[in-house]
């Protein structure tokens, strides 16, 4: 009997070894297979011999597959990797790259002398944007009219480049301080507004006791306000 129970002890040892054996060699397997790969970075936005130099010191093969055009990126940066950032692959695997050949150019039209509102058109024919657009006062060209541009006209830019623009908003107006009209005889006073180009608003007719018709009783904009020509002027007149 005991040698029955010895037999099996030595068998149940021999089984706990093999376990170990084949436990160890598993985990000596995975730490080998774990060296051989190598984890690729972010190339994307290097030149070629940044990405050369990383790829020495990582331990993979840099090879470039050709070139495109693209907005992103000037030329001769990276645009494109395979296979992509923090994937693993063997160790001096291929990490395959595709190298920006720049941004496809345009020739800026002249756009000076245009009415900025009518440019749209023009612009999207030339594969551009309309940019920042500045104002000034000026009697020499018309509200509305260009008269400069940046980039200038026959610059060479990217593909949807935005133009900005300094346009015209004519000769500068003048202001006027609103005179005190009460009192004073509607039809005398709306003749001289109308021959120095004011522009006149409703007049009313009101009855008003004791005072003769005619006789302007109320005003807007009031005394002192400050108008320009192109503001209405209200009155309110007696009848």
């Amino acid at each position: 009997m005991w040698l029955l129970e010895k037999k099996w002890k030595i068998i149940l040892i021999i089984l706990i070894l093999l376990d170990l054996f084949f436990l160890s060699a598993l985990i000596s397997y995975k730490i080998t297979i774990r060296g051989e790969l190598v984890k690729i970075p972010d190339l994307e936005g290097l030149t070629l011999e940044e990405a050369k130099k990383i790829a020495s010191q990582e331990k993979f093969t840099l090879l470039n597959t050709g070139s495109r055009l693209d907005p992103r990126w000037e030329k001769g940066k990276i645009v494109a990797q395979t296979p992509p950032p923090d994937s693993r692959i063997k160790l001096y695997g291929e990490v395959k790259v595709i190298i920006s050949a720049g941004q496809e150019k345009v020739i800026v039209p002249r756009l000076v002398g245009q009415m900025v509102q009518n440019i749209n058109e023009l612009l999207q024919e030339h594969q551009l944007r309309k940019g920042k657009i500045s104002y000034v006062h000026t009697p020499r060209y018309a509200a509305g009219k260009i008269i400069a541009q940046y980039p200038p006209p026959e610059a060479e830019v990217a593909v949807n480049s935005t133009i900005s623009f300094l346009v015209s908003q004519g000769e500068r107006e003048k202001s006027y301080l609103m005179p005190d009209l009460i009192g004073r005889r509607a039809s005398r006073v709306i003749r001289w507004l109308q021959a120095h180009d004011f522009r006149l608003g409703d007049i009313r007719y009101v009855y008003y006791e004791g005072l003769d018709s005619g006789i302007i009783i109320k005003q807007f904009p009031p005394l002192g306000y400050k108008i320009q020509k192109r503001n209405l002027i209200t009155l309110e007149v007696s009848k």
